[in-house]
């Protein structure tokens, strides 16, 4: 079985962000960021084999970050506490910026410039009471203290094991210009949240932040398999999604268990999910994107601020936010899916990396 195979350079890999999360969480508690498994997710989804894609990688996600939160913090105070306007900066900033996502050279840091900016606005609908400097402050703590740690282990394997078991670079991005499939599945995501705070007003929604963020994720696809419809490889994304939440969550909790706030033990936990959950999305099967989705799922429930207050919200409402997304968006897919012209029936079994998050 391919899981179980023992290719060294994949072993590697997985040791390299174990030891990038875990230094990771130390860097975020010495420099006082509020929110320690973000830079832990930081620190895992940085990392790459080559030191080089992983300097870029990091870097690309702190300018968009930084990019992300200036936009949040001049847009939000105007719109917040009032539903249209609210709608409309989440669906058109969440829509183009995921639409640059798609297409340009710098992609990953167009993501974080959109998931940045809903994650506040989101965050100050639900939380009046957040004070939205201190709030973006953290976020770009949380993101700097996992890059860093990521640069750190990965420039010390670079000159240790990888000089061993070297890894291969992947080819540089050169982006795709206009393109009329990505701008429509782009305006889709863009309809999704448009409703979203609507709905989550109405029906008293939780996790709206996380539901954004799962449905600006999970439309993260190659350009290639879109074609006229994005429904197939965006609803397998989806599902892997929701089984990778699900499987991290069911390991945090048995964790969360055994481990009655002992931080050894949710340490211990944390070492195991990332490894699994790296060895999984290694395989770059079908289920290279739930391996993903499985370690973070571990990391926002076994990395609190406090391991004394560790607790299961953290992976419910990440799950709870994927279905919301799933909710919303799997019904505007399905409608241009059945009233698209063409050949609408493509493959998306490929993941792209970037939407990993």
């Amino acid at each position: 079985m391919t899981f179980f195979r023992t290719d060294p350079r994949r072993l590697v890999d997985e040791g390299e962000c174990v030891a990038s999360v875990l230094l990771a969480i130390l860097f975020a508690h010495l420099i006082g960021a509020s929110n320690i498994s973000w830079a832990a997710f930081s620190g895992y989804m940085v990392m790459r084999g080559h030191v080089a894609e992983s300097v870029l990688r990091g870097t690309l996600r702190i300018v968009g970050t930084i990019a992300g939160a200036a936009l949040g913090l001049a847009i939000t105070p105007f719109v917040v506490g009032n539903l249209v306007p609210t709608s409309l900066a989440l669906a058109l900033i969440g829509g183009a910026t995921l639409y640059a996502a798609l297409t340009a050279k710098r992609a990953y840091a167009w993501l974080f410039v959109g998931l940045t900016f809903v994650m506040i606005l989101l965050d100050k609908t639900m939380h009046p009471e957040i004070a939205l400097i201190a709030f973006a402050r953290t976020r770009l703590l949380e993101v700097v203290a996992g890059t860093f740690a990521c640069l750190v282990i990965s420039a010390f394997s670079a000159i240790s094991l990888r000089r061993i078991w070297p890894a291969q670079r992947s080819a540089a991005s050169a982006g795709v210009g206009w393109h009329p499939h990505a701008a429509r599945h782009a305006g889709q995501a863009g309809v999704a949240l448009l409703i979203l705070p609507a709905l989550g007003q109405g029906l008293h929604l939780p996790a709206l932040a996380q539901s954004a963020v799962a449905i600006v994720a999970v439309m993260i696809v190659p350009v290639s398999s879109i074609g006229a419809s994005g429904f197939v490889p965006v609803s397998l994304r989806l599902l892997n999604r929701v089984a990778g939440c699900f499987a991290g969550g069911l390991l945090a909790a048995l964790f969360l268990f055994l481990g009655q706030g002992s931080a050894p033990v949710l340490i211990f936990g944390t070492i195991l999910g990332v490894a699994a959950g790296r060895h999984l999305e290694n395989g770059k099967g079908s289920l290279s994107y739930a391996g993903t989705q499985f370690v973070l799922a571990v990391l926002v429930t076994l990395v609190p601020d406090h391991y004394a207050t560790a607790h299961i919200g953290p992976a419910l409402d990440r799950l709870a936010g994927t279905l919301i997304g799933m909710a919303l968006l799997e019904p505007v897919l399905l409608v241009w899916h059945l009233i698209a012209p063409g050949e609408r029936r493509i493959s998306g079994t490929a993941e792209a990396e970037a939407g990993g998050v």
